[in-house]
């Protein structure tokens, strides 16, 4: 087993925050999935509705539109690669599974839909579980916790236990505390000090910081300038229990986290 992996975006978006409109073309989103594979990826995230703050939300229609013939172009590739939808709606992840993904990352956690969780059950497939405050149109508006990890970690704890109630085997989910979804810079902090407490849960913590608006703050950088961050983040969160990364810069990411996990015991402990 690996001891870390990398989940690639693919982003078949308009107005996604770091590269809405890039990829919104089936073929040019088919090759950066080839090519986010050859960069290391073992997971490629397909997703058609953005959750940057503030966004509005997308017709189900409209997202199968721009997700499936993505997900049927990347299987018939048969890349050693699982494909991944990103969705919260239940007509969305069953048309991308029918097209050929395995994985299914929902920033809701069955909460928007909670027949999505029989979907994963009966079909036999991963997924990840995330937690944010509100939904992405209202989650920055002054978000508070009394606690953001010790609250972060009580939401996944309930929402692994609804997703095996509902017949998800626990070793199908994985667990993502939702950096930046909802939180202030010095909750996304915290949570990074403090992610062994979210990896104490005992299922794979998939940590999601690229690109993100709290490395700007900290380093000053723009959108594009912000890869060496995520990367810092990415080693940190490896070294704290993380293991799975969702970035947009595999390459990178790859390199830095290989290089931490030789530095550790073979367990990452």
């Amino acid at each position: 087993m690996r001891p870390f992996e990398i989940m690639g975006v693919v982003n078949v978006t308009p107005d996604s925050f770091s590269d809405g409109g890039t990829f919104d073309d089936d073929a040019a989103a088919i090759r950066h999935a080839r090519r986010l594979v050859e960069e290391g990826a073992a997971i490629v995230d397909v997703g058609g509705e953005s959750t940057r703050p503030g966004a509005a939300p997308v017709p189900a229609a409209e997202e199968v539109r721009r997700v499936v013939p993505v997900v049927e172009g990347i299987a018939r590739l048969g890349l050693d690669a699982r494909v991944s939808v990103d969705t919260m709606k239940l007509e969305v992840a069953r048309a991308a599974v029918d097209a050929g993904a395995t994985y299914v990352n929902d920033v809701t956690a069955f909460r928007h839909e909670p027949e999505l969780a029989g979907l994963v059950a009966d079909r036999g497939l991963e997924c990840c579980l995330m937690h944010m405050l509100g939904e992405p149109r209202t989650m920055q508006q002054d978000p508070r916790y009394d606690d953001v990890v010790s609250d972060v970690k009580a939401f996944l704890e309930e929402r692994l236990a609804a997703a095996v109630a509902a017949g998800v085997p626990e070793e199908r989910v994985q667990l993502d505390p939702g950096i930046g979804f909802g939180k202030t810079l010095e909750h996304n902090l915290e949570l990074l000090r403090r992610l062994g407490e979210i990896a104490a849960i005992g299922r794979p913590v998939v940590l999601g910081t690229s690109r993100k608006s709290f490395i700007g703050r900290i380093t000053g950088r723009d959108v594009a300038g912000r890869v060496h961050g995520t990367v810092a983040t990415c080693v940190l969160g490896y070294e704290r229990g993380a293991r799975v990364f969702r970035v947009h810069d595999v390459a990178a990411v790859h390199d830095g986290l290989a290089v931490a996990a030789a530095t550790l015991p073979p367990d990452g402990s």
